[in-house]
């Protein structure tokens, strides 16, 4: 296992920056996961710890050693790929130990990493079986236990998930977290999904436009976003955002509905009258039916009863809001409804620059 440090590191195609200059440390044993939107620079960061782009600019340090200049082969990192990259000719076994062959380590060996592995994945019974006769779950496991009988310090997985269904996608990330708590090796993690990044990481790291927005555990990015893109990209269903200007000691919104500023974590040194900023509140901190002291009124626009619990759809003056309710609300569309809010789940942002008033 080894620590991952990367210092101004860099990537630029031409005159097209792709990564800005970012700084982050990997603990030794940590599953530390990219998350971010597409082009935000999370697979070329990951490709250049890996060595198969070349930095524009920076350091990255993999344990003790600067790697910059050192192939792929030579960085002891093994990387899991989205579409699974199998020999199609080669079986299951041939598969998990080609690198083992290539290294020249003894067949009885091999043998033995290889079955270790597929017995802790639970592919033990097919490793007979070509790529061709697999299911894309199944194959997925095979690119993990290639990855894993080379026994590597670091381990990097290219959104392994992207390709799989739903249902195979929760199967295959209990089986990551489960693979990460008995070998303990340090997991640098890409993927698009906040869903992946909140399950597996023991810290996230969020990216945007090539740069870090936010990091932090998955509950300090849940509820204590620093920015509004941070807000809206974690969680599901997404943060309301409430337009608003903070009006003699209250936030006054924009359908005429006042809220305190009492209660509300926040910089008071940092608010001034007349000032624009954008209220947020996630979807499970609203209270419905009773009248807290702090509501707001709405009209119910849409309603979704999934079971164990409802969203319920309204409009605040113009603006959606989404609300996640007790499975037995069923307000009618149409009707006008007090909502209730908890004041220290309230997120107060700067309307300019988008970035948290803490």
């Amino acid at each position: 296992m080894a620590s991952v440090s990367l210092r101004k590191l860099e990537k630029s195609y031409g005159s097209n920056r792709i990564v800005n200059g970012i700084d982050l440390d990997i603990d030794d044993g940590e599953f530390v996961v990219i998350v971010g939107p597409s082009g935000c620079g999370k697979s070329t960061t990951l490709r250049m710890v890996a060595g198969l782009e070349p930095i524009s600019g920076g350091e990255i340090r993999i344990g003790d050693r600067v790697v910059n200049r050192l192939a792929p082969r030579h960085r002891d990192i093994a990387m899991v790929f989205q579409d699974y990259a199998l020999y199609p000719h080669k079986t299951v076994r041939e598969n998990m130990g080609f690198s083992l062959k290539v290294r020249g380590v003894p067949a009885k060996e091999a043998d033995g990493r290889v079955g270790d592995a597929a017995e802790m994945l639970g592919i033990g019974h097919l490793l007979d079986r070509r790529p061709g006769q697999l299911s894309g779950g199944q194959r997925q496991r095979v690119a993990m236990g290639r990855a894993i009988v080379r026994r590597p310090q670091v381990f990097l997985f290219d959104e392994p998930l992207s390709n799989l269904d739903a249902k195979l996608r929760g199967q295959v990330r209990t089986e990551i977290k489960r693979l990460h708590q008995q070998i303990g090796t340090t997991i640098l993690y890409v993927t698009h999904d906040q869903v992946e990044a909140m399950t597996l990481a023991d810290r996230i790291v969020i990216l945007r436009d090539g740069d870090i927005e936010q990091v932090g555990t998955p509950d300090e990015v849940y509820n204590h976003p620093r920015s509004i893109f941070v807000g809206g990209f974690v969680g599901a269903p997404a943060m309301n955002f409430i337009k608003a200007t903070i009006d003699t000691g209250s936030i006054m919104l924009t359908n005429g509905d006042r809220l305190p500023l009492a209660g509300i974590h926040t910089d008071r040194a940092a608010i001034r009258d007349g000032q624009n900023v954008i209220v947020g509140i996630r979807p499970e901190h609203f209270v419905g039916a009773a009248a807290p002291s702090l509501a707001l009124t709405v009209t119910v626009e849409v309603v979704e009863p999934l079971g164990s619990d409802t969203l319920v759809h309204v409009s605040l003056g113009g603006e959606p809001l989404t609300a996640r309710m007790a499975p037995d609300m069923r307000p009618e569309v149409g009707t006008r409804m007090r909502i209730g809010l908890d004041p220290s789940k309230l997120h107060l942002f700067d309307a300019g620059t988008g970035r948290v008033l803490a």
